[in-house]
């Protein structure tokens, strides 16, 4: 049921997301598949980009045409506050799918998840000073965390 719910939440702000990069404008099969052409192809592109889910894929991978160099511009706020449940969980047990896709959400590579499950999970108490904290009160102590950490300071905004 998680991995359901998480899945949907990744999904649906992916596809609203107005990030240019990662991805980049030239990204998806969409872009691919109809290269070089203008007008009302590009709502083809988008559409095939939009209902495959591929253009997520490729910036998860570094596929379809789409780079990974980049920094995501959206602050994630409403994603963290849809899965805070599943991530505080995640965060006390230092593993888990919702903690893996905060870690994602930042932009973490699969290198340095470690890094970053085992951060979060050492600064529960920082991250959780209590029940009431909010999705963009932890944000902003998991940045700090993340600026204090050699390995993972090349995430934190």
């Amino acid at each position: 049921m998680k991995k359901t719910i998480i899945s949907i939440a990744l999904l649906g702000l992916s596809s609203t997301a107005m990030a240019e990069a990662p991805g980049g404008p030239g990204c998806g099969w969409g872009n691919m598949l109809f290269e070089g052409q203008s007008g009302p192809v590009q709502f083809l592109a988008t559409t095939t980009n939009g209902t495959s889910g591929n253009k997520t894929f490729g910036m998860t991978s570094g596929t379809n045409g789409c780079s990974m160099n980049g920094t995501l511009t959206y602050g994630g706020a409403s994603l963290l506050g849809s899965i805070m449940g599943e991530f505080s969980e995640d965060v006390a047990r230092g593993e888990g799918e919702a903690l893996n896709a905060v870690a994602v959400m930042y932009g973490v590579e699969q290198q340095d998840r470690a890094s970053f499950a085992t951060a979060m999970h050492t600064n529960f108490q920082t991250l959780f000073p209590n029940e009431d904290v909010t999705a963009e009160e932890v944000m902003a102590s998991m940045n700090e965390i993340m600026k204090a950490d050699a390995d993972l300071a090349k995430y934190a905004a």
